[in-house]
């Protein structure tokens, strides 16, 4: 079984703003299946495309399965069946020996800025970036789902 263990927190604005990074590679995501406890999602990169099954959080845990789609097929699923969506901009940045995820989301999210990081373990030891603020782990309203359908700008 595929499993994904997450870790998600604010960043602050003024001090990513001020950092150097890498290209960002536009996100748009769209869910089939938005339900507590499992989503099924559709992501549409620049190059290609992925449809992701994500089961209910224990803690910092769940259950993922993520297969790779054509960019094409990716994108008339996202038009046809997605009843809830997200658009962002994703930065991979290296620090300390763990890939930090930046997302910067647009539209109705805009302002948001969320940074996770993949563990292997849930007490796998990482050291947070200055960049990185506030824990937002078991905040629901951080998740990509719930952004899709209670976004930022409405809280």
């Amino acid at each position: 079984m595929g499993q994904e263990i997450e870790r998600k927190f604010l960043v602050d604005h003024d001090k990513w703003n001020a950092l150097k990074k890498p290209k960002g590679n536009v996100y748009k995501q769209g869910y089939i299946l938005n339900e507590e406890t499992r989503t099924v999602r559709i992501r549409v990169t620049n190059n290609t495309a992925y449809i992701t099954l994500k089961g209910a959080a224990d803690g910092i845990s769940r259950s993922e399965f993520e297969y790779e789609i054509p960019k094409l097929q990716g994108s008339q699923i996202l038009a046809e069946f997605a009843t809830s969506s997200v658009e962002k901009t994703r930065y991979n940045i290296s620090y300390k020996g763990h890939l930090w995820e930046v997302d910067v989301f647009e539209g109705s999210n805009k302002g948001l800025i969320v940074a996770e990081i993949e563990l292997k373990t849930e007490d796998e030891s990482f050291e947070n970036p200055d960049w990185v603020t506030e824990e937002v782990s078991y905040d629901s309203r951080y998740t990509n789902a719930m952004l899709s359908v209670k976004p930022y700008s409405r809280w």
